[in-house]
């Protein structure tokens, strides 16, 4: 019987426990655009000095990080995400069309583009700075 009544006491106390944990969680959750916009900031870190070959290696990532910030904030953000969709496209199309030996005004364009890129993610970041700091 001891052992019995232990093993309740042991079960209801876990279950306790989860639930506490549970939902103490609850409340204090960001949303989850929070850590998709620290990654696409942290991709885009140093793109509007970078290197064309370091802007082609970040590209991808880049890409990759803005895809899930804008498929998980879109509907609470849709003029922010939809200027960071627009943009790394337009420094998509950009670097692809580079040559081998680019000229400058094709420099300045990724460089405009890039910079395009870091000004959208930036608003990004100040409309949602009370959602996810």
């Amino acid at each position: 019987m001891r052992a019995r009544s232990a093993r309740a006491r042991v079960l209801l106390a876990s279950a306790a426990a989860i639930t506490a944990v549970a939902l103490a969680g609850c409340g204090s959750s960001k949303p989850g655009y929070c850590t998709d916009r620290t990654s696409l900031e942290n991709s885009v870190k140093g793109l509007t000095s970078a290197s064309i070959s370091t802007l082609k290696s970040q590209l991808t990532q880049i890409q990759s990080d803005a895809t899930a910030l804008v498929n998980s904030a879109k509907s609470d953000f849709p003029s922010q995400t939809s200027a960071i969709s627009s943009s790394v496209s337009a420094l998509k199309n950009s670097v692809t069309a580079l040559p081998s030996n680019p000229s400058a005004t094709q420099i300045a364009t990724v460089a405009k583009d890039a910079s395009n890129v870091v000004s959208s993610v930036k608003s990004f970041t100040d409309a949602t700075s009370s959602q996810c700091s």
